[in-house]
């Protein structure tokens, strides 16, 4: 199951300058056995390889690359405590100080060990390539490193993977866990598409529909596949991957990360910034999909409030200054105000919102039901509940309405502070 990179490519806006930086993407079973005949027949030029990975990474791909490629430098990370922060990237940094002449870069890892070697990479002006162990993410090809980085949740310029060896006998091996939390990751698209979308309708905000319609299509296939997932059938993983991929190229086109980011990931990256909440240490994907199904929820019953059309709504909304300074710890809080700068909603009014009523509703009705997405998730037993996280229900409130200041991106949760109803269906 090969991705056709130049039917993607053909997708792009060139008046945009939308690219795809992948040279090509092979998923398949024994897919990491054509390692050395692609690096010879493509990348031939670099004569000092090292590859990244950690502890288990290594056994469970490590080994075999090292195998293939003789004279290879293997990077071990300790995965103990292993997060895309700048511990992680000082981690590697460390470990590449006698390793100068490092020329080419593998990443043999799932989501962590990619973003810090992306990170790595484009500060030293690398190339790599990936070798995923899992279905985990879809930031495999993302052009952006998501980090923690000294407690702030941000994006850091970086680079994508020149190629992708994406072989299903290592993946679908990976501990269901991890699977579980890159069907959490994807169908987060849910939710990140409505936003889109609401945020095009209503601002006028650059939307492409070739990317949504891709979307969606991936959503589709995977529902169509959870029970193959769930029962272990090797097609089901290979489409996950696939369309974990297909999503991360769709980021890489628009050029960051708006088709597959929304709502839920801001819920994602406000646990990860433990502002809250204590620190708690889950896979990317078990905090997005717990966060969709929050999200879903809210906006269903946004929805059935709208309809009803017994609402009423600001006539502005300003950044809520009080409030950050009141929740986010106090060396984030500047960092928050300036990433609230300018106010996203600063040019939104009531008499918009009620104008663009239709249309929301539209948008609103296409998204399934929280019930729907838990229904699914449980047949790959995602965590789907803001307890699962050992988060308590009574964070799930203060969530939802915190959230969308960690990221400068109108959400439908973000413009809900317009509507009166708005406390009655966030909850308190």
């Amino acid at each position: 199951m090969n991705i056709d990179i130049e039917k993607v490519r053909g997708l792009c806006d060139a008046s945009r300058n939308q690219q795809i930086y992948v040279d090509d993407i092979i998923i398949e079973k024994g897919a990491i056995n054509q390692l050395p005949d692609i690096l010879q027949k493509k990348y031939g030029q670099y004569k000092n390889i090292a590859m990244v990975c950690d502890d288990n990474t290594y056994q469970a791909a490590g080994k075999k690359v090292e195998e293939l490629v003789p004279g290879i430098t293997t990077i071990k990370l300790d995965p103990n405590g292993l997060h895309a922060d700048e511990h992680g990237v000082g981690a590697m940094e460390k470990a590449m100080e006698d390793h100068k002449d490092v020329d080419f870069l593998i990443a043999c890892g799932s989501g962590t060990v990619h973003d810090i070697t992306r990170y790595y990479a484009y500060n030293n002006h690398l190339q790599f390539l990936s070798i995923p162990t899992a279905a985990s993410v879809d930031g495999f090809v993302s052009t952006v490193a998501a980090m923690t980085w000294h407690g702030f949740k941000k994006s850091f310029t970086a680079v994508s993977p020149c190629f992708v060896l994406a072989d299903s006998e290592i993946f679908s091996k990976a501990p269901s866990r991890l699977t579980a939390s890159g069907v959490g990751d994807l169908i987060g698209k849910f939710t990140s598409i409505c936003d889109w979308k609401i945020s095009h309708a209503v601002t006028g905000e650059y939307i492409s529909m070739p990317v949504v319609e891709w979307e969606q299509d991936i959503l589709k296939a995977l529902i169509d596949n959870l029970d193959g997932i769930g029962s272990g059938d090797f097609e089901a993983y290979e489409n996950l991957m696939y369309g974990l991929l297909l999503s991360g190229l769709a980021m890489q086109m628009i050029g960051n990360s708006r088709p597959a980011s929304g709502a839920e990931h801001h819920c994602s990256h406000l646990w990860e910034m433990a502002t809250i909440n204590e620190p708690i240490d889950f896979y990317h994907g078990e905090k997005v999909g717990v966060g969709l199904c929050m999200v879903s929820a809210v906006y269903k019953k946004a929805l059935a409030k709208i309809k009803s059309g017994n609402y009423t709504v600001k006539d502005h909304m300003d950044v809520e200054t009080d409030f950050i300074k009141k929740y986010f710890k106090e060396s984030l809080v500047d960092s928050i105000l300036e990433e609230n700068t300018p106010n996203n909603m600063a040019d939104i009014n009531g008499d918009l919102l009620k104008s663009k009523e239709a249309e929301i509703i539209a948008i609103l009705e296409e998204l399934p039901s929280s019930e729907q997405i838990i229904g699914w998730m449980n047949k790959v037993h995602a965590f789907t509940k803001i307890t699962d996280l050992t988060l308590p229900e009574s964070l799930r409130p203060l969530t939802l309405k915190l959230s969308p200041y960690v990221r400068q991106r109108l959400t439908f949760m973000r413009l809900l502070k317009f509507y009166d109803f708005y406390d009655e269906i966030i909850g308190e």
